[in-house]
């Protein structure tokens, strides 16, 4: 079936299946590859992309099932965006990086819906995000980094 949708702000026609993940979609289809597949049923959060603003696992979406605007981790932009990537350096989060795009946006969507949140907050807001480096103890240092640099 052919399907338009808009990503990182151009609109898109692709030929695919109705029922072809979105992950897919975003990867083959459109070559963006920096959203990944880690589990395929929404259970890591590798492939977490923002529809409409809001973080949804791509793995588990059926590309017929979108109908707003999705954002990838090669445009997620703004100021939270800034905040969240500057963090990350800083704090030197990524240590495989696989699952870090997924981990970005969802702190990115986090602190878009909550600019100070507390430790439950980001614990809540990243659940199902797994990193198998373990490096949580830095993304959630970064996270508040992030939320007080945007304080400023």
């Amino acid at each position: 079936m052919a399907f338009t949708l808009k990503v990182n702000g151009a609109e898109r026609s692709i030929d695919v299946d109705d029922d072809t993940p979105l992950l897919w979609v975003i990867r083959d289809d459109l070559g963006l590859t920096g959203t990944k597949f880690g589990c395929g049923v929404a259970m890591c959060g590798a492939c977490t992309v923002h529809v409409d603003g809001q973080p949804m696992r791509s793995c588990s979406i059926p590309v017929s099932a979108v109908s707003g605007e999705v954002t990838t981790i090669e445009a997620v932009d703004g100021p939270e965006a800034k905040a969240v990537q500057a963090a990350w350096v800083a704090r030197d989060v990524p240590q495989c990086g696989y699952c870090q795009s997924g981990q970005v946006m969802s702190a990115v969507a986090l602190l878009r819906e909550n600019p100070k949140p507390s430790d439950h907050d980001i614990d809540l807001a990243m659940n199902g995000n797994i990193c198998r480096c373990a490096t949580y103890v830095r993304i959630r240092a970064a996270i508040k980094d992030a939320a007080k640099a945007l304080e400023a």
